[in-house]
């Protein structure tokens, strides 16, 4: 419909907060989808070890929430 080759081609930002328990749910949606690039925050689930931590950087190039204005810029930026 967009003409598009890989869901990562769209331009939209994922910020995921760990807050509630369905989070979870979202991020393995989008993990399943292979969307990358997605922000975790405020800080990791209990549940992801090192490993598992280091292999979705590793091949879905998750990063941590950091502040508010510079994740916002970076999302902006295509980031």
């Amino acid at each position: 419909m967009f003409g598009l080759n890989d869901i990562n081609e769209l331009p939209v930002s994922y910020d995921i907060a760990w807050y509630e328990q369905k989070a979870v749910a979202v991020l393995l949606a989008l993990l399943h989808l292979g969307v990358k690039g997605m922000r975790l925050g405020p800080t990791l689930p209990g549940f992801l070890s090192p490993n598992v931590a280091k292999v979705l950087v590793e091949k879905f190039d998750i990063k941590p929430i950091g502040a508010v204005q510079e994740d916002i810029d970076a999302m902006m930026a295509g980031h």
